[in-house]
């Protein structure tokens, strides 16, 4: 009776685990779609604040309009999960976003980084492709090498979302902040969630094909949208 119960209680946490997965796999999913959508249609990427409602709504949105940003915090969420403490990757990512926006609003130079990288959305395309090789390279990741490449990621993502704000007033900003902060910890956190739950810390064949499906995908993303920055 004690092992029915204890199989009855497995087999509920398993199914509930899974259950938990596909409303994250789902969520991202239809991220995507929107941004696939978002991208076809010719939607503007330019657009401008006037009052902080505004600047809310832009800020959930901003980093899921652009397929090569969406990518990229999917992809930095799928690699912490690698790693016991993955989530203060994602953590730092999300810390850098805010970094690259005070770092445009206040007009900060940054020479080294601009001789090296001519626009951000070059930079930002690059830092995918990277992340896509990586997605490749499951068993060789290194927790440092990740996180400052996320920073970099980061850095850059703030600089280029930072330009539709540049004229707004302070608190305009905030919101904009807010919501930016909010869209990129929930995507980064579900896509870590994902990988925790598909034993991405325990890398198997299956899942090393997989995997490199996903970073080729992120690779050729990468590239299209370098090329088109760079025209």
């Amino acid at each position: 009776m004690f092992k029915t119960k204890l199989s009855e209680s497995r087999t509920w946490g398993q199914l509930k685990t899974s259950k938990f997965m596909d409303r994250h796999v789902g969520a991202i999913a239809a991220l995507i779609l929107i941004s696939l959508l978002s991208s076809l249609s010719g939607t503007p990427f330019e657009h401008s604040i006037s009052n902080a409602w505004e600047a809310l709504i832009w800020g959930l949105a901003d980093p899921v309009i652009s397929l090569n940003c969406l990518v990229g915090i999917v992809a930095i969420g799928l690699l912490s999960s690698v790693f016991v403490r993955g989530a203060a990757i994602a953590g730092c990512f999300v810390l850098a976003t805010v970094l690259g926006i005070v770092i445009h609003l206040f007009e900060l130079n940054l020479p080294d980084i601009q001789i090296a990288m001519p626009t951000a959305g070059a930079a930002i395309a690059i830092s995918t492709i990277v992340f896509g090789t990586m997605l490749m390279m499951p068993n060789q990741l290194n927790f440092l090498v990740l996180a400052l490449v996320g920073i970099t990621a980061g850095l850059f993502q703030g600089y280029a979302n930072a330009e539709s704000i540049i004229a707004a007033e302070i608190i305009p900003v905030v919101a904009y902040i807010l919501g930016i902060t909010l869209t990129l910890f929930a995507v980064a956190m579900s896509a870590r969630k994902i990988g925790v739950a598909t034993g991405m810390g325990e890398i198997n064949r299956t899942l090393l094909w997989k995997m490199s499906i996903a970073g080729f995908a992120l690779c050729a993303i990468g590239v299209v949208f370098l090329s088109n920055s760079l025209i």
